[in-house]
């Protein structure tokens, strides 16, 4: 599949189950105290760099930029489907949500203090990961930590309905911490710490904690 195929895909399903995403998902946070325990310690790390605009990049619905709002952060969502923007929009109205895609992320360099990738790197094929961490390093601030959570395994499955039973079509890659946090490294970031958790966001998911080097980015 071409790149334009499969981001394509993903925008039109998010557009398709915008609505109903947003429903089932709104209170599922609140059953998920690891997953809120690590946004806690996130915002912590951003205030004691310093403090600043954070980025949840592959924001969907908003939810977890509203929940960092709550916990003092300067957040700001981003995603790659309008359906899910204008949702965001309309049940987070005091925040900041805007179009974009990872894979040419729309921020200066060095403009956010801490950036945030919450389930949004599943779709992503392993041959764009290195882009997109390279966009995430380029927007961060040296010393800026970067939250990711993902599904954990090695299999790749196409998921065609979700969310209510609405027609989609994307894949979802599950990984390995070891190798996710071996993509960090590549792209020039620290992992600093790295956990799994079995909870209402993941049958078995991946939190990883990292921070982006000082000097040059690394070489390709």
């Amino acid at each position: 599949m071409n790149e334009d195929g499969w981001l394509a895909d993903t925008r039109t399903s998010y557009d398709t189950v915008a609505d109903s995403y947003a429903h089932l998902l709104r209170g599922l946070l609140a059953e998920a105290p690891y997953e809120r325990a690590a946004f806690a310690l996130f915002a912590d790390l951003v205030r004691a760099a310093g403090g600043g605009p954070v980025a949840d990049v592959g924001c969907g619905s908003g939810r977890i930029t509203a929940h960092l709002h709550e916990l003092g952060m300067d957040a700001f969502g981003i995603d790659l489907s309008p359906g899910m923007i204008d949702v965001a929009r309309r049940d987070h109205p005091g925040l900041r949500f805007e179009v974009g895609s990872m894979t040419d992320l729309p921020l200066a360099e060095g403009s956010v203090a801490g950036l945030l990738a919450w389930y949004s790197l599943i779709h992503i094929p392993d041959d764009q990961i290195g882009a997109v961490l390279a966009h995430f390093r380029r927007v961060l601030r040296p010393g800026g930590p970067l939250l990711l959570g993902f599904h954990v395994g090695d299999e790749t499955t196409l998921k065609t309905h979700g969310y209510g039973g609405h027609p989609m079509n994307v894949y979802v890659h599950r990984r390995q911490p070891a190798q996710m946090a071996a993509w960090l490294h590549d792209g020039g970031f620290t992992v600093e710490a790295q956990t799994t958790v079995v909870s209402p966001e993941s049958r078995l998911g991946g939190i990883v904690f990292a921070r982006r080097q000082p000097g040059r980015p690394p070489q390709p």
